[in-house]
């Protein structure tokens, strides 16, 4: 995920910014981390550069 992309998401439930904490990046994008909504709280994870802003109740776990 590109860090510019932060200009335009928003959370989905509630429309308001969203803060990254970045867990791993390289030069040109973060690959792994969370995208926090400032106003509810819910968190989005970032895997493998991409963002999942799709509701909780509509995400499906990651095998662990």
């Amino acid at each position: 995920m590109q860090e510019d992309l932060l200009d335009i998401l928003c959370c989905p439930l509630d429309k308001h910014d969203l803060e990254l904490e970045a867990t791993e990046r390289d030069e040109e994008e973060i690959l792994t981390g969370t995208l926090t909504c400032t106003e509810c709280g819910e968190a989005y994870p970032i895997e493998d550069g991409i963002p999942n802003l799709l509701p909780p109740d509509m995400r499906e776990e990651s095998p662990a």
